[in-house]
């Protein structure tokens, strides 16, 4: 599914700035007296934006990708829209693209930008670099998008071990931080988001993340509550991927 924006009510300067209805920098105070009220710790997923490469190749943990203009601008705009959050920490994971990413937001904030190996892409093995449209004919490529659970790419990484490392490294910010911004990449936000909405892994295509978006998690003591999936402009949905 491609969703933009799906929430339940809770506190509206919250979910407008997620979903780009700019809410004042006034707003920043109560947002965070709100949070720390409520006990409860905002995760923001947010894949990192567009660059030239995307939909052409499988890039895994290939270094050296950077945004290109479209991604450099998604990265302002992001920042446009979470700056009035009372984010306490900025993660990403150390590839330049989820890096360049962050880095608007976190100067925003006044805060660094901590790099978490736990939020790094998958690891992609002998695929890495491999074409999409010469992978589209490959049995085992086919095999691997539709039983992640139990696949995984030769020489690579599981999918249950990426939704794993992912979710240990969230309980432990869980413990420190009341919001955090994590930049990181679509599979692994896939993993976090089917993990904590109680879906099978097999399932996670079902989940559209689209560069630049925004997916908020509420952690609370006894439950957690997924807020927003896929938050990005509304004309970015009506294209078609990778346009």
């Amino acid at each position: 599914m491609r969703v933009c924006g799906v929430l339940s009510p809770y506190d509206p300067t919250v979910c407008a700035a997620v979903l780009g209805n700019i809410a004042s920098v006034d707003d920043r105070e109560h947002n965070s007296a709100f949070v720390k009220l409520t006990g409860m710790t905002s995760l923001l997923l947010i894949r990192h934006a567009a660059h030239d490469v995307l939909g052409k190749r499988i890039l895994g943990r290939t270094s050296g990708i950077h945004l290109n203009k479209a991604g450099r601008q998604q990265a302002e705009q992001l920042a446009d829209r979470l700056s009035v959050l009372p984010i306490d920490a900025v993660f990403s994971s150390p590839l330049e693209r989820a890096r360049e990413s962050a880095e608007p937001l976190a100067c925003r904030l006044d805060l660094s930008v901590n790099i978490a190996d736990e939020f790094n892409e998958l690891d992609m093995g002998d695929w890495t670099n491999r074409t999409l449209v010469e992978m589209n004919s490959s049995p085992e490529w086919q095999n691997w998008n539709t039983f992640r659970s139990n696949t995984a790419p030769p020489n690579g990484e599981w999918m249950l071990d990426v939704q794993a490392r992912a979710i240990r490294k969230i309980a432990d910010l869980r413990r420190q931080f009341h919001c955090v911004a994590i930049f990181s990449h679509a599979d692994v936000i896939r993993g976090a988001l089917t993990y904590f909405l109680g879906m099978h892994l097999d399932l996670l295509f079902r989940i559209e993340i689209d560069p630049g978006s925004i997916n908020l998690i509420q952690l609370h003591d006894r439950s957690v509550i997924v807020r927003v999936i896929n938050a990005v402009p509304i004309e970015n949905v009506l294209k078609p991927p990778f346009s």
